[in-house]
């Protein structure tokens, strides 16, 4: 699976090998539905603090459209991990919907 990381905050940038190794170890079961992960941390209003390091993970399935969650936290690890688990989430979600048949009761209309 390839881990594309972008940041622009020199205290994201020092999280690379992090967001990397985690991005894998959660995507290890599923990596066969998605072969790249963009993930994108960003400072929201700087040094001021607060709720505002953001997360966003786009997930490209060959099969469909892009798949992009984003969350935001007091602190990086905490934004990075809850994205993760959303992205994992969006994704099972996308999965058993196209798994699923699609039944002739469920496209008869009501009488």
């Amino acid at each position: 699976m390839e881990v594309l990381f972008e940041a622009r905050s020199p205290k994201a940038l020092a999280l690379r090998g992090l967001a990397v190794r985690r991005t894998r170890f959660v995507m290890r079961r599923i990596h066969w539905m998605v072969p790249r992960a963009r993930v994108h941390l960003d400072d929201v209003n700087g040094p001021r603090g607060g709720v505002d390091k953001r997360c966003r993970i786009e997930l490209r399935a060959p099969a469909g459209g892009p798949v992009v969650v984003t969350s935001m936290a007091t602190d990086w690890r905490r934004a990075l991990d809850a994205a993760l688990a959303r992205a994992v989430r969006a994704l099972m979600r996308w999965w058993q919907r196209r798994r699923t048949p699609v039944t002739s009761a469920r496209l008869a209309p009501p009488r």
